[in-house]
């Protein structure tokens, strides 16, 4: 049943990428995965295959990569994707010697995957169980571990629809997941060789600070003043946030939304009622007289929290929030949105008081204005959302450990 319908899939990605952009490069880059890996595959080579679906597993994998290449160079490294979201972005990682989209999981495309690879281990990022791909490497006898994995009951493994494909499961050597409640699931199955280590995200947002750049325009805006940083906001997001800054000039506002696109970008200079800068546009002694910064480009995000005193981070009244622990690492309390019950950071943030709930303008205002006139308060949470992330590091150490690397 599982081959059926990934042919349907198939079949459907097929047609949908004659009309979807993002879709074709995804159906091209399967298509081309197998030349990239006859070109670059070295005979005799040791190669350790990490895959990740997307940019977000990817940051999770990065540590484990980053390690292994810096304590064991005797192996080589396979990185590759599911989504082009993450290959377009990644494809030139120097972490990485070969780097390609992975062919649909039928029984082909996996053995004739393998057949040009031969891995001697791989690490499997977070939810991606490929049922053909991993069939084989359980038969080849390939040690596969999952790494920073998270289990829930709704997941279709514990559904009674699911148990034939939970089989998939007993492909994997070993589970390093992030929380006891997806140890316990595993068990629920007859899994035992699963280890709680948390999530390597937390080593992977610590290295960002200490590599982050530092921006003159961004310091130039920001010196001498309070500023509130909105990063990857869509435009739910700025219809809750926006006008409280409107009205409080007290404060400097960063918008480094999600989608850079000219109608956003218009869209939001169109709300905003106070002398605001694009960052490709504009220059430290320009950026300095405005108060609102847009940040019109991407890759700048991670080294822009530096520069704020409380953030919020978008997605939350979309499909789910994005990354709260690249704000909260900077010693900073972290707002967001209601969709937030699937994200285990932003429930250890909520929990230690670190990250705050809101549903709307009215919440948002009650929220910042307590932290905005209560600066003991403000002290004392932001303290507490750093000392959270540094306190969950260590997951990288764990897992190297435990497999001997």
């Amino acid at each position: 049943m599982y081959s059926i319908l990934l042919y349907f899939y198939l079949f459907g990605v097929a047609i949908y990428s004659l009309i979807d952009k993002k879709v074709r490069k995804m159906w091209r880059g399967e298509r081309a995965a197998f030349d990239i890996l006859r070109e670059k595959v070295e005979e005799g080579a040791q190669y350790v295959w990490f895959h990740a679906a997307s940019l977000g597993e990817f940051e999770q994998g990065r540590p484990l990569m980053e390690r292994l290449r810096r304590d064991h160079p005797e192996y080589k490294i396979l990185l590759t994707f599911f989504s082009p979201s993450g290959y377009e972005v990644r494809k030139n990682y120097e972490g990485a010697d070969i780097i390609c989209y992975l062919p649909l999981d039928t029984p082909g495309n996996a053995r004739r995957f393998l057949k040009l690879v031969h891995p001697v281990m791989a690490f499997f990022i977070k939810y991606e169980f490929w049922y053909n791909y991993l069939h084989i490497l359980r038969h080849r006898k390939v040690p596969v571990y999952s790494v920073s994995s998270i289990f829930r009951p709704e997941q279709v493994f514990f559904q009674w629809y699911g148990r034939e494909y939970s089989h998939v499961l007993r492909c994997i050597s070993h589970f390093y997941v992030q929380n006891e409640t997806s140890r316990n699931l595993l068990a629920g199955l007859g899994l035992n060789n699963a280890t709680v280590v948390g999530d390597t995200r937390f080593d992977r947002v610590l290295q960002i600070r200490d590599a982050a750049k530092q921006l003159p325009i961004a310091e130039a805006f920001s010196r001498g003043h309070r500023v509130f940083v909105a990063g990857s906001s869509w435009p739910p997001d700025e219809d809750v946030f926006i006008n409280y800054f409107n009205k409080h000039s007290d404060w400097r506002l960063i918008i480094a939304p999600h989608v850079i696109g000219e109608d956003h970008l218009r869209q939001i200079k169109g709300m905003l009622k106070m002398p605001t800068v694009l960052y490709t546009e504009t220059t430290p002694e320009e950026a300095a007289e405005a108060r609102c910064l847009i940040i019109n480009c991407f890759g700048l995000l991670s080294s822009i929290y530096q520069y704020g005193e409380v953030a919020y981070v978008g997605g939350g009244f979309g499909v789910g929030i994005h990354n709260v622990l690249e704000a909260a690492v900077w010693d900073m309390p972290v707002i967001f949105g209601p969709n937030n019950k699937r994200f285990q950071e932003a429930q250890g943030l909520l929990a230690v008081k670190g990250g705050f709930e809101v549903d709307g303008p009215d919440t948002f205002q009650e929220t910042m204005d307590r932290l905005a006139n209560d600066s003991k308060f403000l002290d004392t949470v932001s303290h507490d959302a750093g000392t959270f992330v540094k306190g969950q590091a260590g997951a990288t150490d764990k897992v190297m450990a435990a497999i001997g690397l």
